[in-house]
């Protein structure tokens, strides 16, 4: 008698094996890209309020000296109060809208004790947060406030949660 046995062993995936893998990978990318999404406007923002909030000591220099504040390259030594520049270059940051202020940036009330500096998000920033403004006040008696107010113009995108803890929504 001949006992020969035939081994038909499977050899790769069927069909349905695919699909399943497929239907899961599919899931699991619907979960990931909006999360990860979320992770680079959170991080765009954090990073924007970090450079604006690096500004502070070259303000607090500046109303020592008695100066006002302005936004540009260069200081104005000619003019009394003398004008003392923030320093600041767009081209350090491609997150900043260089189209708003100067660089990406407005100062207001430069010559008091209580300025406010505003950098307006842009360039190459998400989406969800470009528009967004960061904005950093100093009162009379020396305290910084910080704040970043959402996209104004009325597209969706702007969640509060991008904005740090140290610096919330407005």
């Amino acid at each position: 008698m001949n006992n020969i046995k035939i081994n038909h062993a499977q050899k790769g995936f069927t069909l349905i094996e695919l699909m399943i893998v497929v239907a899961i990978i599919g899931i699991l990318a619907a979960i990931a890209i909006p999360q990860y999404q979320d992770y680079i406007a959170r991080s765009q923002v954090t990073r924007v309020v970090g450079e604006v909030n690096s500004l502070k000591t070259n303000i607090e220099d500046s109303l020592n000296r008695g100066a006002t504040i302005i936004t540009g390259y260069s200081d104005d030594l000619t003019v009394s109060p003398i004008q003392i520049a923030l320093g600041y270059d767009s081209d350090k940051s491609n997150l900043l809208d260089s189209t708003a202020g100067t660089n990406g940036m407005a100062v207001t009330d430069g010559a008091t004790a209580a300025p406010t500096i505003e950098a307006t998000m842009g360039g190459d920033a998400s989406s969800a947060v470009a528009g967004a403004v960061v904005t950093i006040t100093r009162d009379a008696s020396g305290r910084w406030n910080c704040a970043v107010t959402g996209k104004t113009d009325g597209t969706d995108g702007w969640k509060d949660s991008y904005a740090p803890a140290g610096c919330p929504a407005s």
